[in-house]
């Protein structure tokens, strides 16, 4: 068993006896490890032991042809890297033609000849050998890859949660603010991906993205005096106008920073929830007038996430609302502020949402 491991091992199939004596001893003159079987069955549960590195096979078997049992190995994933060496007296165009059709690599007629039995087996394990290392190569380029990749998304999360919190540094009630509309909106988009509705726009990537992307709402409220946007009570018309600005200038400065780094899906879907997580699905909110499913889906899972953060955590013009209270206002504002199948979802799963109060 022990050779086997470390040489490389050929399985030769022929019902013939004096066949596999000759081709079992070409074999170990070679340096190799001979496997003879005289059945299809044999050879199968050869395999199942231990993988061969190469197979001759003769197609002229009682049982199974070997054009048969080729089909059989070429078809699953396990043996059909494996190359498969035909030999046989038949010496038709297209019997050949059929066995490489099948997948086999080579040909090899009968009264074998030494020497090209020699080159044949020795051609053919070389390449195999090389497939093999250059697989094991492509895998592990390709997890080196990937740990690149993943690395770099994480340092790229890592900026763009910093550059969040920049926008919400100014205010010490709404220290929790981004944790919790980052938790919340996952929950959200989790939940919809189980609706028929919602399945096949809520992807994997939409749920991870709009985690990070939900942070940079309120990136554009660094562009608001601190006088507008830590103002206790009703702000007046000019300063609501003003802050309303933030929104389509947060837009502005991610997308900018998105072009000058030649993409970034997360910033990108931050920079559409900035834009439109204060429209209202009855057309009322803000800049655009959006309504309805004219509101991009993340921005109107984000108008929910935000109000119920908002209404839970005190701010420096009012006392926070209980779960129950903020949960009665947002079912209240369904089909007017909200999309009602996204409340109806939020309803459902009200209990793991995230807030101040919770």
């Amino acid at each position: 068993m022990g050779d086997l491991i470390k040489k490389a091992n050929i399985l030769i199939v022929d019902d013939v006896s004096a066949n596999l004596t000759i081709l079992a001893e070409m074999v170990r003159e070679l340096g190799y490890v001979p496997r003879p079987v005289s059945s299809v069955k044999q050879a199968q549960s050869a395999i199942e032991q231990i993988l061969p590195s190469l197979i001759l096979l003769d197609i002229t078997m009682p049982e199974m042809t070997g054009f048969e049992f080729c089909e059989i190995l070429k078809a699953n994933a396990k043996t059909r890297d494996i190359p498969v060496i035909f030999i046989s007296a038949l010496t038709s165009k297209e019997d050949k033609i059929k066995g490489f059709e099948l997948g086999a690599v080579d040909y090899i007629e009968r009264p074998f000849e030494k020497a090209e039995v020699s080159m044949r087996i020795n051609t053919h394990l070389k390449n195999f050998r090389f497939q093999q290392e250059l697989e094991n190569y492509n895998q592990r380029l390709h997890k080196l890859i990937s740990e690149q990749m993943n690395k770099i998304l994480l340092e790229q999360k890592h900026i763009i949660k910093a550059l969040a919190i920049l926008s919400e540094i100014k205010d010490d009630n709404t220290r929790n603010h981004l944790d919790n509309i980052s938790s919340n909106c996952k929950l959200i988009a989790t939940c919809l991906q189980l609706s028929p509705k919602f399945e096949k726009e809520v992807t994997n990537e939409f749920v991870e993205n709009i985690e990070i992307a939900a942070t940079l709402h309120d990136i554009g409220k660094l562009t608001v005096p601190d006088y507008i946007l830590l103002k206790p009570g009703v702000l007046e018309t000019k300063e609501m106008e003003e802050v309303k600005k933030h929104s389509r200038k947060g837009y502005e400065v991610l997308k900018s920073i998105a072009k000058s780094i030649g993409g970034n899906a997360i910033i990108d879907m931050g920079a559409t929830i900035s834009l439109s997580h204060h429209e209202r699905w009855d057309g009322k909110g803000y800049p655009d007038n959006l309504k309805g499913e004219e509101i991009p889906l993340c921005a109107r899972i984000m108008a929910i996430a935000d109000a119920y953060d908002t209404l839970t955590g005190s701010r420096c013009y009012r006392e926070s609302f209980t779960h129950e209270q903020t949960m009665q206002i947002i079912q209240k504002e369904s089909g007017r502020a909200f999309d009602p199948d996204i409340v109806d979802i939020v309803v459902k799963v009200q209990k793991q949402l995230k807030g101040d109060q919770r």
